[in-house]
């Protein structure tokens, strides 16, 4: 049936695995209001804390995770780690994902 189907290509399964695995990191509210702020300029932990709702050792926890995927970047000012999210990808998955929420059902 797919043959028929103009251009049709599957992605491998590497890239459906990495899809899955950014998606289920991005798959928590915490993470989400925490990348949401940092989409709108760079912030400290105790910053993030205050915006989320969340306690700073919490925030700290999601940082690092989305700092491994590549998400967030730190930057060092003294004792302080200002945090960044600068991906272009991950402001439209999440203004589509939040303006979905927004939508009127039927």
């Amino acid at each position: 049936m797919h043959e028929g189907i103009p251009d049709f290509a599957m992605p491998s399964e590497q890239e459906v695995r990495r899809a899955a695995d950014s998606l289920r990191l991005l798959a928590d509210p915490t993470r989400i209001k925490i990348l949401w702020a940092l989409l709108q300029g760079e912030t400290s932990v105790a910053c993030l804390a205050e915006l989320v709702g969340a306690a700073p050792t919490t925030v700290s926890q999601h940082l690092s995770k989305l700092r491994l995927a590549g998400l967030v970047e730190g930057r060092r000012e003294g004792t302080f780690i200002y945090y960044t999210a600068e991906n272009a990808h991950v402001r439209a998955l999440l203004t589509e994902a939040l303006q979905q929420t927004r939508q009127p059902t039927h």
